[in-house]
């Protein structure tokens, strides 16, 4: 993890933004739209943009929408955003396509444009993406389940709890990535549901939180309730899973595994009921694109992708305290020293 927080720093000082002057930026808006409010990966998200901006002297104007999945608020925020004259806007899209002529009438009015976390459709329709390799977020988790479950992963029953019917990339980078690392042909990468492996039950949507994730675990285990592996799209969504299980007394009978790493997820794994999380880091995502806003006011210039990606990598790291052979990972104290929320 050292290794990755130098990495994201040395990443940071390529922007150019990472000693600006707060002078220089008194009149620069930046906008911070987010799929929720509520979630404690996108309030953590803003309280990085808060601080940096505050820091470098830019006015913030935040926005969510209602629900995950509320693209009609976040389409109105970017008009908003357009015509109070921002100088750029930071988006977690909950519709990773249908945003994008608004993202495109932003960037024809002159806003730099960053998607943070979840990559538009096409990536190239913002001008960056800070973001967390969702691909090997998912992968991670998927290798680690398999080497739990040893010779039994080729038995498996698993679930799939993914984010909503619209299928946003980090909902399908994480689900396919998951699939990769447990071995399963995941055909289209850039789809769910294609798969023709006897090991899935099924797929269900949660709306990235407990009460979805809860009702999606009810609902495929009426499918089969011989599951025992769960792949969830989110912590809260992991949290709901666990809750349909304990209802019916199997909670000690599944692995779940997901992505996030916040605080609560974390001491989910200290409590058992979460094996393992991929932990990524929000705050480092909101905070360095309020730079890179801030560095475009200033001069013009545009961020640039990590070497060797087509997007600005904000690192990922395994977090459990039963590492598994051949899956690299942290445990849960350095993970409760890194997380939010």
């Amino acid at each position: 993890m050292k290794k990755t927080i130098v990495s994201a720093a040395l990443g940071a000082l390529a922007l150019g933004v990472a000693f600006s002057s707060p002078a220089a930026a008194a009149d620069v808006t930046a906008c911070l739209i987010t799929k929720t409010d509520t979630n404690p990966f996108f309030v953590k998200m803003k309280e990085g943009a808060e601080a940096k901006a505050k820091e470098l002297g830019v006015t913030l104007k935040a926005y969510a929408g209602k629900i995950d999945g509320d693209s009609e608020s976040q389409v109105a925020a970017i008009e908003t955003c357009i015509a109070d004259g921002a100088k750029g806007i930071l988006i977690t899209a909950s519709d990773t396509k249908g945003i994008v002529p608004s993202v495109q009438k932003a960037r024809d009015a002159g806003l730099l444009v960053i998607a943070l976390d979840t990559p538009l459709e096409p990536l190239d329709a913002a001008d960056m993406t800070f973001a967390t390799d969702n691909l090997l977020a998912g992968e991670l988790i998927g290798k680690w389940a398999a080497a739990t479950l040893g010779d039994g992963a080729k038995d498996a029953r698993i679930a799939f709890l993914n984010l909503t019917p619209s299928q946003p990339s980090v909902d399908v980078l994480r689900n396919q990535g998951f699939m990769k690392g447990f071995g399963i042909d995941v055909k289209d990468i850039t789809k769910i549901g294609d798969e023709d492996d006897p090991r899935i039950v099924g797929h269900d949507v949660t709306n990235g939180n407990e009460e979805g994730g809860r009702t999606a675990m009810e609902n495929l285990l009426q499918k089969d309730p011989s599951i025992n592996v769960v792949h969830t799209i989110n912590e809260p969504a992991a949290a709901g899973a666990y809750e349909a299980l304990k209802a019916v007394g199997k909670e000690k009978d599944v692995l779940i595994v997901s992505v996030d790493g916040g605080c609560p997820g974390v001491q989910n794994v200290i409590d058992g009921v979460i094996g393992a999380t991929s932990q990524q880091y929000p705050l480092m995502m909101a905070s360095l694109g309020i730079e890179a806003i801030k560095k475009f006011a200033d001069t013009g210039e545009k961020p640039k992708a990590t070497e060797g990606k087509d997007f600005f990598d904000t690192g990922v790291a395994l977090v459990t305290d039963k590492p598994a052979a051949g899956v690299e990972s942290i445990d849960t104290k350095t993970g409760k020293d890194k997380c939010w929320g």
